[in-house]
């Protein structure tokens, strides 16, 4: 069974993205104090890349980027334990890390990545999160940036997927109510995952 387009109404505009992406980089370069020379940007993928993209662009320009990807699932039931699919190309000692990432809601993933990150001896560490699932939360982390509160419901656009299609919308959307999958020809049925990221 999948979803179509349909099923999803418009939650985040393009316009209230681009316009919270701007605010939320005057307020990293800010905080920074002049520190841009140790900025490293790490992207989580793959739902981070549109949001990490724009957010660059308002950010001082001798930051460094680098990305990581981590994994929790067999098909789309979590297995419980966090793995890194790969990690960082560059050390982080001594350096201001700050994590962009798409979407928190459990807790569980982002907990692990800033306690395995930490032990590396950044400078600083902050994350910076365009999505926040409150309902969800099952181990709470530390947002130091945050883009929109958004209730529990299953979201996509702008680097967040289902099935892998819909990264490339330029706005968010949320499952409708009442929304049901249809029979899916192409693959073997599959449920809509229930992410604890």
């Amino acid at each position: 069974m999948a979803y179509v387009l349909d099923d999803f109404e418009v939650m985040i505009s393009r316009e209230e993205l681009a316009r919270r992406t701007a605010e939320l980089g005057r307020e990293i370069t800010t905080h920074l104090e002049g520190k841009g020379d140790q900025l490293v940007v790490v992207g989580v993928l793959k739902g981070a890349l549109v949001f990490m993209a724009d957010l660059i662009r308002h950010l001082p320009p001798d930051a460094t980027c680098d990305f990581l990807r981590l994994s929790s699932y067999s098909g789309t039931e979590s297995t419980g334990t966090v793995r890194f699919d790969f990690d960082l190309t560059q050390p982080i000692t001594g350096k201001d890390v700050l994590i962009v990432e798409d979407i928190v809601d459990t807790g569980l993933t982002m907990s692990f990545l800033l306690e395995a990150l930490e032990v590396r001896k950044p400078r600083s560490l902050k994350l910076c999160t365009l999505l926040h699932k409150p309902a969800r939360t099952k181990r709470p982390v530390p947002i130091d940036y945050l883009g929109f509160t958004i209730p529990d419901k299953f979201v996509i656009g702008y680097g967040l997927d289902y099935e892998g299609r819909f990264r490339n919308l330029d706005h968010i959307r949320a499952l409708r109510p009442g929304a049901v999958a249809r029979p899916d020809e192409s693959a073997e049925d599959k449920a809509l995952p229930g992410a604890e990221r």
